[in-house]
This record gives C-alpha cells, sequence and structure tokens, in this order.
C-alpha cells in the first residue's frame, strides 16, 4: 500500500533537495531515461522546461517550489506512479495532463490554489492516494470514476456539496474533509468519518427534508443583559431577569420560530466559566454579542476590551466564520439619546479598526516570509496565513435596544429573520438530512415528554436504542447509533463515545449535563464550600477543621477536595429532584471509583488530578516516547486527593524556586501565535502535558516539568505586543548530544500536544523561533516547516540545516543542536 504521508524516502536516484534551484539543473537533463527517481522539493522552481526528457520517471517531487502553473511537460512522463506537486501557488490543472498518466497512483496536490479540478480527472484508472487538501475547490464531481482510489483527502476546501456516486465505491477506506462549509452532508455528518456519510447518502435515497437550525450563542461580559435578552426573544415580550438569578455555566433553550429553529445558549460571563466555552462552542455559529452601554466609557480603552475586544477576538480564532450580532443593552440607564449613539459609533468603529489590523498583521507575516531568501522552507506558515485571510467574521452594525420594552423586542425579533433569511450572510443555515433523523429527533423528546426517560435524561446507550427500536423498528442498531452521534455533534444530547468509561451512557439533555458542570466549576465557589452544611460534611464524614482546609487549598493551591467535589455534586443532583442512589453515585463517585463528572471535567482539559499532600516524585520513571509510560501508583483515584484547576492559580513562586535562573545556553523554543494566545489555552496545555509527565510544578503562567534528570520550563509570555509560548530546557541538565537529543524529545511531546490543542482553534496560526544566545542579541532563528518534526512519518527526516553551527544576522555563532531539533542521520560536529 502506498505511503499516507509525505515523499517515500527510500533510496532516490537523483536528489537536488534544497538547492535554491531555479532551473533544472543540467546535471539532472544528462541522466535522461537513466533517471528513475528525482527529488527536486525546497527549491524555487516556476517551471520545469526540459524535465519530458526524463521519460523514465517513476518518482518525482516538485513539492515546496514556486510553480504557478500546472507544467505540461509532465504529460510525456508515462511511467509516473507518485507525483508531489503540493506546496506551490498552482491555480488549475488543464485537460488531458493527468490521464495521460496511466500508471499514476500517488497524488499529492494540497497547499495550491486550485479552484477546479480537470474534468477528465475521472479518467485516472490507477489513482489510489489523492490529496487536495487546503486548495479552493468548490466540486468534487470530476472524482467520480476514480474506481480504484482509497484514500481522498479534501480538508481546507470550499465545498458545500459532495457527489453520492464518490461514496459508491468499495475501494474507498479513508476520506477526509473537515473545515468546509458543507450542508450536504452537514459538516457534522461528516466528522462522523467515512462510514457515516455513506450511511448517510443510503438513508437519504429513502427520503430527505431539508432543516434549518441556528445554534444561537449569547455572549458577552457579566452582568451584560445576556440571559434577560435570551429569555425575552424566546418569550417575544420583555423577561427581567434577577441579579440572583444570573447565568451560571451555560443555560439552553430552543425555540422555533417561522419554520426556523433557534438553538440559545446563554453563556455565563464570568471568567470562571470561560473553562467550559470550549467543550460547547461550535462552528458555524450566530454569536449575539450583548454590550452594557449603560456601563460603556468611550475614553477608557480598557472599556471596550473587556466588553467587545476580548468576545470579538475569542470568536473570531474559535469560530472565524460566523456572523456576529452586537446588541446594545441597558439602553434604558442611558441618560441622553445622543450618549448612546456616540457610543455606538464608537463600538462600531473600533471593531472595524479591529479587523482591518488583524488582516495588516497577516499581511506583514506575508511579507516577512516573502522577504525570506528560502521561501519553500515556509510553505506551511505561508498557506496557514492565506487560510486565515480566507476567513470571513461577519461582525454586523450595532443594534441598541431596550429589553424593557415590547416594542423593542418585538422589532429585534424581526431584525434577526430579516438576517437569517439572507443565505449570504448565513449560507450554513439550511442543510439536507434523512428524514429519519428528524424522526429519531422528535421520538426522543416524546420519550422525555412520556417519562420513558428520567427527567435528568441519562440512559444507557442499549436502553435508549432499545426505546428507538421500539418506534423506528425500520432502522437498526448501527443506524441509530450514527444518528445519535449526529445529534450529539449539533448539541441536542450528549454522547462521549471516546471517552471509554462513559461510552455506555447518554445525556439526552444537556442542560442537565451543564447543570452538573457547574457544581464545582463557578465564580462563587469559595462561598458555596463555605455554606456546606454539618449535615453534609457527615456525609463524608468529615469535619468542620477540614472544611476551612478545602477552602485554604482552593484560594492558596487552586485545588478542590475529591471529597468536596462529592459533596457538592450530590447538593446539586438532590436539588435536581434525583434520589437514584446508584445514579448519583456513577455521577458523583465513591471513595473507590472516580465519578462520570470528574471523568469529563478532566477530559476537557478543566481541571487536573493531584494530591493533597503528597509530596513529588523526581526519581519517577523516566517518560520514553516510544515506549508505553506507566504511573509508579498504581491506583490512578485517591479518594482523598483533589483537583486542580490551574486557571485559579494567582502566582509562580513555586515554580520559580524549582527552576533557578535562566542561563543562555538553555535550549529554548518560543512559539508565536498570531493573532494572539486562546484564553485559557496554556492551561489547556500544561493540563494535557502533566497527564504524562509525572513530576511537575504548576504556576499562574508557568510550568516546569522533569523527566528523570531533565527539566522543561513552559511560560507564557508577552514582549512588545507579540505573545508567545516559551519552551526552555535546562542547560545544566545536558552534558551530551545524548543529553540535547533528550531535552528535544520532551519538547516534542510538549508542541505535539500544542499542535493538536491549536486545532479546535480554526483562527490560529504558529510561528517557532529559536532565539539568539548571544547576551543583549534581538535576532532568531526562524524553524521552517515545523510540523514536519511532529510527523510520526517524518521525524527522522526532519533536519533544519546540514551546518554543525549556526551564525545570527548580528555575527553570533552556536551549536546547531542546541537551537534545532536535529535528524540523527546527521553528523555534527563542534
Amino acid at each position: 500500500m502506498l505511503p499516507s504521508n509525505g515523499y517515500h524516502h527510500g533510496k532516490k536516484e537523483e536528489d537536488y533537495t534544497g538547492q535554491k534551484l531555479r532551473f533544472l539543473p543540467p546535471s539532472l537533463l544528462e541522466k535522461g531515461q537513466e533517471a528513475l527517481k528525482a527529488d527536486l522539493q525546497r527549491n524555487r522552481l516556476r517551471q520545469v522546461t526540459g524535465i519530458s526528457c526524463l521519460s523514465n520517471l517513476t518518482e518525482l517531487n516538485l513539492s515546496r517550489n514556486e510553480l504557478v502553473e500546472f507544467p505540461l511537460e509532465v504529460k510525456q512522463l508515462r511511467n509516473l506512479v507518485k507525483l508531489y506537486m503540493n506546496q506551490n501557488s498552482i491555480k488549475n490543472i488543464p485537460d488531458d495532463i493527468l490521464p495521460s498518466l496511466k500508471k499514476l497512483q500517488f497524488l499529492k496536490m494540497s497547499t495550491n490554489r486550485l479552484v477546479k479540478l480537470p474534468s477528465d480527472m475521472g479518467k485516472c484508472q490507477s489513482l489510489t492516494y489523492l490529496n487536495l487538501s487546503n486548495n479552493s475547490l468548490k466540486d468534487l464531481q470530476p472524482l467520480v470514476g476514480l474506481h480504484r482510489l482509497k484514500e481522498l483527502y479534501v480538508e481546507k476546501n470550499q465545498l458545500a456539496e459532495l457527489p453520492r456516486a464518490l461514496f459508491q465505491s468499495s475501494a474507498l477506506t479513508v476520506f477526509k474533509v473537515s473545515g468546509n462549509p458543507l450542508s450536504k452532508p452537514p459538516e457534522e455528518i461528516c466528522a462522523g468519518g467515512l462510514k457515516d456519510i455513506q450511511s448517510y447518502f443510503v438513508m437519504l435515497e429513502d427520503s430527505s427534508c431539508s432543516v434549518c437550525t441556528i445554534k444561537t450563542m449569547f455572549l458577552g461580559a457579566s452582568m451584560a443583559g445576556k440571559s434577560t435578552l435570551c429569555r425575552s426573544l424566546m418569550h417575544g415580550v420583555p423577561v427581567a431577569v434577577d441579579k440572583a438569578d444570573r447565568t451560571v455555566g451555560i443555560e439552553i433553550s430552543e425555540v422555533d420560530r417561522d419554520g426556523v429553529r433557534f438553538l440559545f445558549w446563554d453563556f455565563a460571563g464570568q471568567e470562571e466559566y470561560y473553562l467550559t466555552h470550549h467543550v460547547f462552542i461550535t462552528p458555524q455559529a450566530f454569536v449575539i454579542l450583548a454590550i452594557d452601554l449603560s456601563s460603556y466609557t468611550i475614553e477608557d480603552p480598557t472599556s471596550f476590551s473587556e466588553k467587545v475586544g476580548f468576545w470579538i477576538n475569542n470568536i473570531h480564532l474559535k469560530v472565524p466564520n460566523s456572523v456576529v450580532l452586537l446588541v446594545g443593552t441597558h439602553v434604558d440607564q442611558c441618560e441622553v439619546e445622543l450618549e448612546m449613539l456616540k457610543k455606538k459609533a464608537d463600538i462600531e468603529e473600533k471593531v472595524r479598526q479591529m479587523l482591518s489590523e488583524r488582516k495588516e498583521s497577516l499581511d506583514r507575516q506575508r511579507k516577512t516570509l516573502e522577504e525570506l531568501e528560502d521561501i519553500s522552507l515556509f510553505s506551511e506558515q505561508m498557506s496557514d496565513i492565506q487560510r486565515l485571510t480566507e476567513y470571513k467574521l461577519k461582525v454586523l452594525d450595532l443594534v441598541p435596544i431596550d429589553c424593557t420594552t415590547s416594542e423593542d423586542i418585538k422589532w429585534l425579533q424581526n431584525h434577526i429573520k430579516e438576517m437569517i433569511s439572507n443565505k449570504d450572510t448565513f449560507p450554513f443555515m439550511e442543510q439536507m438530512i434523512p428524514q429519519c433523523y428528524q424522526e429519531v429527533e422528535t421520538a426522543l423528546q416524546e420519550l422525555v415528554d412520556s417519562g420513558d426517560i428520567p427527567k435528568h435524561g441519562i440512559v444507557s446507550q442499549e436502553d435508549l436504542l432499545y426505546y428507538l427500536k421500539d418506534k423506528h423498528n425500520e432502522l437498526d442498531h448501527e443506524k441509530m447509533r450514527l444518528i445519535l452521534q449526529y445529534l450529539h455533534r449539533i448539541g441536542i444530547i450528549m454522547w462521549y463515545l471516546e471517552i471509554p468509561d462513559l461510552k455506555d451512557i447518554v445525556f439526552v439533555k444537556p442542560s442537565f449535563l451543564i447543570s452538573l458542570f457547574k457544581a464545582i466549576i463557578r465564580h462563587d465557589l469559595v462561598s458555596v464550600l463555605a455554606d456546606i452544611t454539618s449535615n453534609e460534611l457527615k456525609s463524608e464524614n468529615v469535619l468542620q477543621v477540614q472544611r476551612k482546609r478545602w477552602i485554604n487549598d482552593f484560594r492558596d493551591r487552586a485545588s478542590l477536595s475529591n471529597m468536596a467535589i462529592r459533596i457538592l455534586v450530590r447538593k446539586e443532583l438532590q436539588q435536581s429532584g434525583i434520589d437514584d442512589e446508584d445514579m448519583i453515585e456513577d455521577i458523583v463517585g465513591t471513595k473507590k471509583k472516580t465519578g462520570n463528572l470528574l471523568t469529563l471535567v478532566q477530559h476537557f482539559d478543566v481541571c487536573l488530578p493531584t494530591k493533597q499532600n503528597s509530596p513529588l516524585n523526581p526519581a519517577a520513571q523516566e517518560f520514553c516516547p516510544s515506549i508505553k509510560w506507566k504511573p509508579s501508583n498504581p491506583f490512578v483515584y485517591d479518594p482523598d486527593g483533589a483537583c486542580l484547576f490551574p486557571s485559579c492559580l494567582t502566582n509562580n513562586n513555586q515554580v520559580r524556586e524549582m527552576w533557578g535562573e535562566d542561563n543562555l545556553e538553555d535550549v529554548n523554543v518560543q512559539v508565536y501565535f498570531l493573532p494572539e494566545i486562546p484564553h485559557g489555552f496554556f492551561h489547556r496545555l500544561v493540563i494535557k502535558i502533566c497527564s504524562i509527565y509525572s513530576t511537575y510544578w504548576i504556576g499562574k503562567d508557568q510550568c516546569l516539568f522533569s523527566c528523570g534528570k531533565r527539566r522543561v520550563l513552559l511560560r507564557e509570555h508577552v514582549k512588545d505586543g507579540d505573545q508567545f509560548i516559551e519552551m526552555r530546557g535546562k542547560s545544566s541538565d545536558v552534558d551530551t548530544s545524548s543529553d540535547i537529543q533528550k531535552m528535544w524529545d520532551i519538547i516534542k511531546v510538549i508542541m505535539m500536544r500544542l499542535a493538536q490543542l491549536t486545532q479546535q482553534w480554526r483562527g490560529l496560526c504558529q510561528f517557532v523561533h529559536s532565539p539568539c544566545k548571544e547576551r543583549g542579541c534581538s535576532e532568531y532563528f526562524e524553524w521552517s516547516d515545523w510540523q514536519d518534526w511532529l510527523d510520526p512519518s517524518g521525524s527522522e527526516k526532519f533536519n533544519m540545516v546540514s551546518e554543525a553551527k549556526l551564525t545570527c544576522r548580528n555575527g553570533h555563532t552556536r551549536r546547531t543542536e542546541l537551537l534545532f531539533p536535529v535528524s540523527s542521520s546527521v553528523n555534527l560536529k563542534d
């Protein structure tokens, strides 16, 4: 089987990689029919005149060049089996070229500028692997007829529909399509993979329906009036919300209006709740951003930053293709109308300025890369920038609303109705789904209404499938599972198949699950702990003095006792009317096992299991990427342990004490984020890495990991307006090249987790630097396509440079292995 990733790096006949070539070298052309493989990647080729003379080539790698036109002479290379054209700037593939390559099995055209495919591409009957990701394609119909195609990659294009005939081939085994504005099938179905897509088209043939569902997220600062706005829109009349009744966590409601279903998600505005927002915020959303106009101050820049800018940035990073309606609230508290209008104009102008500055920043970064001597090394970064510039966050003009008057509420309802009917603004609203998908959702609601499913909505997968099968006996269990997974992805139910301990449990009512989250993730947690009654303490055999320790531990160390968690969650369940002790134990946990809720919050990187009083073990087993790590303590769940919430930490004192002073010779990597580091990103990264390395110290914006004798420090920085995360390996821990390589192994694991986390923010790109090690020098060494280093199939081939030493622009020279990870095949001498 052909490799799924990259160029096969076996023995190559002709290797001209990274030689800055602008034309094919005569030494290659002289080979003529003797040449079997030619590697010309990472050059500056704009054309490949003369390549047709290499008529016996079986492999040709032209990736990472500067090709704008697809080379016509390739048509003459009739023995080609593998062709790499990725990471160029090709806009079009002419007809009558690819079908001439009768033996072509592998074609990689990712990261180009293709807007359409050649009409005769379906005639490439030998093709088994095709990568078209990161282009601007709108139609895959030309691919129908590729009966031997096994792997197809079309992520990050402009696809709205997929041709059904493409999925009737039994050969296709891998299909990736994320990052497209799909409506047929919807993105939520495609997220399930090839099997879900094939099942979708089969069921679509029986009967189909068009659904208009809009997930509407209410965001904004605390006390901005989100809940008042949400409930008033839902009921069509002013609904006052008392301060004591403000949203804790997230509240969900549903309303149908004129054939459009609105799923209202009201997100609490306090910072403590941002921890869970990433769990529920989804792409292709309609965001209503509530802004308190009465407290907004034009003269104070922090007013715009906190009430508007922070939220626009977060939306831009998480859901960059969404639509944002700015709604000015508390208009009735503004003293004069002229003042309100001035605030409206000021907010709109600053938002426009924000979006313009972001575009200018991307343009500057693109130009900086284009000026580099060898731009072919930075094709991935160029592609990321291009992708971000193509996102179109739509921020609509601000509408001031007096939520105390029925007229304003009715006006806003009609305004929203007019907006969503505009397909240019909301192209993703109408989706085509099989009729049975809709019927199963209706059946779920009927089961809840009839009492067959308990009011808390927690039911086993098998029981739920049994209930649904009784109503839809024409659907087998497998199809029913696919439908439930789709309903999970659009937020109707919650079903976490990826969590082993929860895969057999379905949360039919997400609102109930969220109510459990808010039992322990809340802005007033200290006061809630203080209010625990004596009887509630006795249920866990806890003394009053222990409760005081809980409060102090949370204030000082951001850790919350497992016993306290059990008490708080049990209390929330009992207030919700649940008295099933077995159910309570499953959710809350016992002294022998973790509860479902704790499993969930740990899965979503909200908190980290820790111990209350046990000292750290510096002699813990050393982590090695190629060997499965086992904890020194087999009892992972500690009933007397706690959960650490890194986002609640207030200082870095312990980290600084354990790390000591920085040294210029430390291994140092800086990952810059454009446009900025997402809120909560650093602490989620820390939690992911702490799950690998058992010895760590965490602070407010620093974390120290220990692996054997090697230590790596992680820091979040803001410098000269740039935001970056720094990874620093202690120089005193490395004596030999082998030690340095092991340090790079640790950093690689961290960067892999960082890359995985970054995928959750579509509007984000990163740049990696190694700063010069000379004191006072501000120069740095730019990493090229660093993702190659993280690619499991490319780790051995990664080699930024072949020199043993590098010199910065200011003339300072250092050993290369202290600046970059270097392939073990490269022999570096001091």
